[in-house]
């Protein structure tokens, strides 16, 4: 049985309430309500009933979760002790997109660590196949891995393949990211032919605005010749678009602490209409330590603040 199911039991039965363990869990609602059914179906009988006062444990289901928790104490117990070599290390290794906003959500996860403890960090910005491999390999705790939803299914089967467990960390439109100076800053709507002529600056093993622009016959044609650069660093995009005030960018929604310090700005495309989603990927063996969970929490955090700025109340 997947110990993962045995962690989402758990978390359900201890808050009463599917919705509250999903947000705890960093995954959807819905989600969280079919891998509980497909438990109580491996199981043969319900776990949980609703009740005036919230989802509780049937008389059946309160056996099963004393021994979901005597079986995940004993399997850290385990782990406790081939780890004994390392008490008092803790490690904490991700691959990620190239995204700012996790990149801030690390940032300030750092900034609250305690420096009297030891700990190693390994932060790894990549692609999404580079990150399922990393984490299959166990390079990598966790990662976290960024497609269009047209590709789901084929990164479910990906993730299927390499017996990898997921939870949706956000889902969003890419916006427009360019100089406060850029000569379509100022206008009230832009669609995406308006773009046409101008500098893109793509990431060069993520062909990301080349499938976004692609589903647009204006794009390079009408002998408009296509202008391109291509990044392998991060940081490289952001002095690129601040000099280069006719050069844009598909990105992900951005803080404003971050649009300030370069002078950018980020606009909505008004004709996309596409989302992407950034998934959290992991072992299903694998428990989140105190600092996965804490680094989540600023996750969260950093994409509210940018979905409030944006005025973005559902996802």
């Amino acid at each position: 049985m997947n110990t993962v199911l045995l962690r989402y039991a758990l978390e359900v039965g201890r808050t009463g309430s599917i919705t509250q363990a999903a947000n705890n869990l960093y995954m959807e609602q819905p989600n969280l309500s079919k891998a509980i059914k497909s438990l109580e179906e491996m199981m043969g009988a319900p776990i949980f009933k609703r009740t005036s006062k919230g989802v509780v444990p049937t008389p059946k289901g309160k056996i099963f979760l004393e021994y979901a928790q005597n079986i995940l104490a004993q399997l850290e117990e385990m782990e406790a002790v081939y780890k004994g070599q390392n008490v008092g290390r803790e490690e904490f290794r991700l691959s990620i997109p190239r995204a700012t906003y996790i990149s801030e959500a690390f940032s300030r996860f750092v900034s609250h660590l305690d420096r009297s403890k030891e700990i190693v960090l390994s932060l790894k910005e990549t692609n999404s196949m580079e990150t399922v491999s990393d984490v299959a390999d166990e390079k990598c705790r966790m990662g976290i891995i960024r497609y269009s939803e047209e590709f789901e299914k084929y990164y479910a089967q990906l993730l299927k393949d390499n017996e990898l467990e997921s939870r949706v960390i956000w889902k969003y439109e890419p916006v427009i990211l360019m100089s406060g100076n850029h000569p379509l800053a100022h206008e009230e709507v832009i669609n995406c032919e308006d773009l046409n002529g101008y500098m893109e600056i793509l990431h060069g093993d993520i062909k990301l605005s080349s499938s976004l622009m692609g589903k647009h016959p204006s794009a390079g044609q009408n002998g408009e010749k296509r202008k391109r650069i291509y990044v392998y660093e991060r940081g490289s995009q952001f002095n690129l678009l601040q000099m280069n005030e006719d050069s844009y960018m598909w990105v992900s929604p951005l803080p404003e602490r971050c649009l300030d310090g370069y002078g950018l700005i980020q606009r909505s495309c008004f004709d996309l209409h596409r989302k992407y989603r950034d998934v959290l990927i992991y072992h299903p063996h694998y428990k989140l330590s105190s600092y996965d969970e804490m680094f989540l929490k600023e996750v969260q955090l950093v994409k509210k603040e940018i979905m409030s700025a944006l005025g973005i109340i559902h996802e």
